[in-house]
């Protein structure tokens, strides 16, 4: 998979690593000449040059490419690379970073946004998640279809735990999707309980949160921030 990332700070530059070490072919854009480090990440192409320009984009040739995020830390800047990817160059997901929450609403597919990661949120969503077993935290908001990704850890009181997963009746718009027990990383089997303790991420249109934190903790639902 062929992957730019608009934006080579520390978060790109992260990014990019992660991606590299999974296989992934990675292109780091960045107008500053500073933000060029070919020897921090050197598995990756690097252009200099501005990535809300048509023609550093065709440069980069950005029509090749599976994946294009946004990691810049100028918002407008990030909305304005995921516009041009994916109206200009018709890249299949685009990825947005958020830096200041009050923008998150801008970032939809109007936009170009596939998936939008608001950083203040998920630093939030992770410290809250430390703290809160029991509470729907929500960790990442996807433009289609109004759905976020919400992880709840599961409390030893609720009626849930040690009930198998196919005799649950779910909410509508909902799905598991995966289940972290200890140090493993579950796919969900049917034939299998939920226990208490199990981090269970899921999928949910957002109307469908209250149901879902209200179904598996042993308290009143609140709504997700």
């Amino acid at each position: 998979m062929r992957v730019a990332i608009a934006g080579a700070g520390a978060v790109g530059r992260s990014i990019a690593g992660e991606l590299l070490e999974n296989g992934h072919e990675v292109l780091l854009i960045d107008k500053a000449p500073t933000a060029i480090s070919v020897e921090r990440v050197p598995q990756a192409e690097w252009l200099l040059a501005d990535a809300c320009e048509i023609t550093s984009l065709d440069e980069a040739a950005l029509q090749r490419c599976n994946v294009v995020i946004a990691a810049t830390g100028d918002d407008k800047v990030n909305l304005v690379v995921s516009l041009l990817a994916k109206t200009e160059y018709g890249v299949p997901r685009v990825v947005a970073r958020v830096n200041n929450p009050k923008n998150e609403w801008l970032f939809n597919e109007s936009w170009g946004v596939d998936v939008a990661v608001s950083t203040p949120r998920l630093m939030s969503a992770l410290v809250e998640e430390a703290v809160s077993v029991g509470d729907l935290v929500r960790l990442l908001r996807f433009s289609h279809g109004d759905a976020n990704l919400v992880e709840l850890t599961l409390p030893p009181e609720s009626p849930m735990a040690g009930v198998l997963i196919s005799s649950i009746d779910w909410p509508q718009d909902t799905s598991l999707v995966t289940i972290i027990r200890g140090n493993r990383v579950l796919t969900p089997n049917p034939e299998e309980s939920l226990e208490a303790g199990d981090e269970l991420l899921f999928v949910a249109a957002q109307a469908r949160e209250e149901q879902l934190e209200e179904l598996l903790s042993a308290r009143p639902a609140k709504t997700a921030g």
